[in-house]
């Protein structure tokens, strides 16, 4: 009597993991997802219209990020404050360069002057001047 109680105590145990499978997502299937996602957003640029390319950029991003984050970092069944915490340090981000970026993007300011940035810019803009315009 005493096999049968612990053969029944090892079906239990031996079980891990195999009830709580359904609740995970698939890994490989997201994997799939995510390389069509890179195809996507690699073969969109290369149609040449500039909202396809925007899209594919940032859009596809957006949605690659989502699913790394609500399925290999599990954030989706965390508690409420990993995911605030997550918006949190997004919105610090943005604040951030928002803060940097009127310097950053600029080659001149009060006090100091960007001279290799200009050079490069009036470079390609000749070299964007003299060249033949092409033909699609």
């Amino acid at each position: 009597m005493s096999d049968h109680g612990h053969a029944h105590d090892h079906k239990g145990h031996g079980d891990h993991g195999h009830g709580d499978h359904a609740d995970h997502p698939s890994y490989e299937k997201t994997y799939g997802i995510l390389l069509v996602l890179l195809l996507v957003s690699i073969a969109g640029p290369e149609i040449g219209i500039k909202w396809v390319t925007l899209v594919t950029a940032f859009g596809i991003a957006i949605v690659k990020a989502y699913l790394v984050a609500s399925r290999f970092m599990h954030l989706n069944i965390e508690k409420r404050i990993v995911s605030y915490l997550l918006l949190a340090a997004v919105a610090f981000l943005f604040l951030f360069f928002a803060g940097v970026s009127p310097d950053v993007m600029k080659h001149r300011g009060n006090n100091w002057e960007n001279m290799a940035a200009q050079d490069e810019v009036d470079r390609a803009t000749t070299e964007a001047h003299n060249a033949p315009a092409a033909h699609h």
